[in-house]
């Protein structure tokens, strides 16, 4: 038997401000949409911003409904929309932020495990790894600089 360690590299910036100038923009912009995503149930509100390789910048929301699960998180909505408009086209660079209504959100909020796989799926097919950046609504920053970081050992189609 042998034991494998896998191991996370990430970047922990204090601040926004801290961010590259066009990161720093990419997060305003997800932060805008964060503000306008539809959760009148769960209250926790979450907003992405793609930027693409052709300097598109694709936004999204989380959408919740009254019959869950059928909602849908702001990653996967972005993803398939930058996957719908522009086919062929990689992703660069993604930011994510949450915010909520119930409590401050001071911790960085990661892509669920949905998300992480549905991303997971363009990184492999673009064959390009994707930064990723994502906060609270204050505070931190967390840099991955592939979602392999974020889903090591992850399903794709080779097991199929």
């Amino acid at each position: 038997m042998k034991k494998i360690e896998i191991t996370t590299p990430i970047t922990l910036y204090d601040s926004v401000e801290e961010l590259p100038l066009d990161v720093q923009d990419l997060m305003m912009e997800a932060v805008k949409i964060r503000d306008t995503a539809y959760a009148p149930y769960s209250k926790f509100h979450v907003g992405t911003a793609f930027l693409l390789e052709n300097g598109e910048i694709i936004t999204g929301n989380n959408q919740e409904n009254a019959a869950y699960p059928s909602g849908m998180c702001a990653e996967r909505v972005a993803v398939w929309q930058a996957g719908s408009q522009f086919p062929g086209v990689k992703i660069k660079t993604i930011v994510i932020t949450a915010s909520s209504k119930n409590k401050p959100v001071k911790e960085p909020i990661a892509p669920c495990g949905g998300c992480r796989q549905a991303l997971s799926e363009y990184e492999i097919k673009q064959k390009e790894n994707i930064a990723i950046y994502f906060m609270g609504e204050t505070g931190n920053v967390i840099k991955t600089e592939s979602l392999h970081d974020l889903l090591p050992l992850a399903f794709d189609k080779s097991f199929l």
